[in-house]
């Protein structure tokens, strides 16, 4: 549903405030450099570099790049979920029952924004507070089962016990298998994320997005 993508601008302006390390170029307590981090996944689609106009790659420390990838993998998540969710109900396909009382899943709007408009104001609060909760514990996981993603450990790697792919499916796979499924994840994160914002800016200024049907 649309309301994933308000969801999505929600949780990066929350993301902005968390705290980026300065100077020094390697630290030890970081199991990965930046030119690790780089290098992944690979840049095929832009002859082998990575495209960073701006520099922001270059920023404090490997502890700072460390969180960039982190963030990057988180919002390239909820993008794809945003992506799909707009894409769902665009196409009228709806849940049966009411979404709120005397709201029923068939009355919502197809258009995006339009969508998330209709939810009422606590039903907007519950989404944001499911989102802030997961983001708490995910960092609490993070630094007392496991290894911080700033101290060594993997950067994007769910800690929230049954959030992600809570049957099993990835158990088995071998370490080389994980690390494509990760390269493929942060590339078709990216994509979403410029799709959810052409959505977004599609819907809002009509016109600006060449060929993009009313949304």
């Amino acid at each position: 549903m649309k309301s994933f993508a308000l969801l999505a601008l929600a949780v990066s302006s929350a993301s902005a405030f968390a705290p980026t390390q300065s100077s020094s170029s390697k630290l030890t307590s970081v199991g990965a450099t930046r030119e690790e981090i780089l290098a992944t996944p690979n840049t095929v689609e832009v002859g082998g570099k990575v495209f960073d106009p701006l520099g922001l790659s270059q920023l404090g420390s490997d502890e700072t790049i460390s969180w960039f990838r982190h963030s990057e993998i988180k919002h390239g998540r909820i993008a794809m979920a945003a992506f799909v969710g707009w894409c769902v109900a665009g196409a009228g396909l709806r849940l049966p029952g009411e979404l709120a009382p005397g709201l029923a899943f068939s009355d919502i709007p197809s258009k995006g924004l339009e969508a998330w408009d209709a939810i009422p104001g606590w039903g907007k609060a519950q989404f944001l507070l499911f989102a802030g909760l997961i983001e708490f514990h995910d960092e609490l996981f993070f630094s007392r089962r496991g290894t911080h993603y700033m101290r060594g450990g993997t950067p994007g790697k769910n800690m929230v016990p049954g959030l992600y792919d809570p049957l099993g499916f990835s158990k088995n796979r071998s370490e080389e298998a994980k690390a494509r499924g990760r390269e493929s994840e942060i590339k078709n994160g990216r994509l979403a994320m410029i799709g959810v914002a052409g959505l977004y800016f599609a819907a809002t200024i009509p016109g600006s997005v060449p060929l993009q049907p009313d949304c």
